[in-house]
């Protein structure tokens, strides 16, 4: 692991042309107390089996950050409250993801050549959890399973666990989102095209980069 993180720290990420908008990343820790996180690259339990991240934080663009608000106020007239797993993600943990798996699987990674939806800060891996009860809603797969349960239209499991998935899926387009081809949980927001790459550690964010 130390080996891919030196490697990752020493490349550079892909340099991009055209105009982006200057970053300005929100901490969703300030979007309200309905808003839960399980960040699960702050963990060992994670499918690196080890920490990414220093912090247990998330941060996305303000628009998408406000879209997200949106529609967890949609959610939570049906009784869901939003509970986020990973946002804003440092470019060179893309790649210690796209290193770290197996060529077979990287239809579940993003490609660092090409940056990810993650790096801008304009993508959100999330699930719902139940307000009455505080305890997350049951789901067709679990939180980055690369198996088939894990894609969008996978017509298996419970209804139940489809109900709550089509329930997030329908808040999150309302507002802009898309879901992930080949990940339930993986939305991105329209505006990633007009961001830069980010490769910012959480800890030296405040200095290099507009976070409010």
């Amino acid at each position: 692991m130390e080996e891919l993180r030196r490697e990752a720290l020493r490349t550079s990420p892909p340099i991009e042309k055209g105009s982006f908008r200057t970053p300005d990343l929100v901490d969703l820790a300030t979007l309200g107390p309905t808003v839960h996180f399980d960040i699960r690259y702050a963990t060992f339990n994670n499918f690196m089996g080890t920490p990414m991240y220093t912090e247990a934080r998330a941060f996305l663009e303000r628009p998408a950050a406000a879209a997200l608000q949106r529609a967890g106020k949609r959610l939570a007239t049906e009784g869901y409250g939003l509970l986020i797993h990973d946002a804003y993600r440092p470019w060179y943990v893309t790649k210690m993801f796209w290193d770290a798996t197996p060529r077979k699987l990287h239809g579940f990674v993003a490609n660092p050549a090409k940056g990810s939806k993650h790096n801008r800060g304009c993508a959100v891996d999330l699930s719902l959890y139940y307000l009455r009860t505080g305890k997350p809603v049951e789901m067709p797969s679990g939180y980055d399973e690369m198996t088939k349960r894990a894609y969008p239209h996978y017509a298996g499991g419970t209804e139940l666990e489809r109900k709550n998935r089509a329930a997030l899926r329908r808040a999150m387009e309302a507002e802009g989102f898309t879901v992930d081809k080949a990940e339930w949980w993986h939305y991105d927001y329209r505006d990633w095209p007009r961001y830069p790459i980010i490769n910012v550690a959480f800890e030296d964010l405040q200095n290099q980069v507009s976070v409010r």
